[in-house]
């Protein structure tokens, strides 16, 4: 059974961080590329950062590039969304996602990803 549990999210101030945890099971996870999305009360769900198979390659939604770093532990199949200087905007239910991937690239569309986790609520407060 698939499963991806996202886990650290919560209320923090603005500027301040967390950082949010999803640990993968029941996939190979060394062939599969990972992704964070978001999604706002009243707004589509949102491309936040996605990394490769490998870890070699991430990729960034404009929103957050420079505060948050994806990264992933192959070994203890979790990948890792690092966020900081948090704004009041990125308040919103957070997901991550998988997809085998062919190639050791990244992925910044929720097409293609076929499982996902069930979410971690991210509220800053201003």
């Amino acid at each position: 059974q698939v499963q991806l549990v996202e886990s650290g999210g919560g209320l923090v101030q603005a500027g301040g961080s967390l950082r949010l945890s999803c640990a993968v099971s029941g996939r190979t996870f060394s062939r599969d590329a990972m992704g964070w999305f978001r999604q706002a009360p009243g707004k589509e769900r949102a491309f936040v950062a996605a990394i490769s198979r490998s870890g070699a390659a991430t990729c960034y939604a404009d929103a957050v590039k420079g505060r948050f770093t994806i990264s992933r532990d192959n070994a203890k199949n979790t990948v890792y969304l690092q966020t900081n200087s948090l704004k009041a905007e990125d308040t919103a239910l957070y997901y991550c996602a998988a997809r085998l991937a062919v190639w050791d690239i990244c992925y910044n569309s929720p097409i293609g990803f076929d499982s996902w986790g069930q979410g971690t609520q991210v509220t800053v407060s201003s």
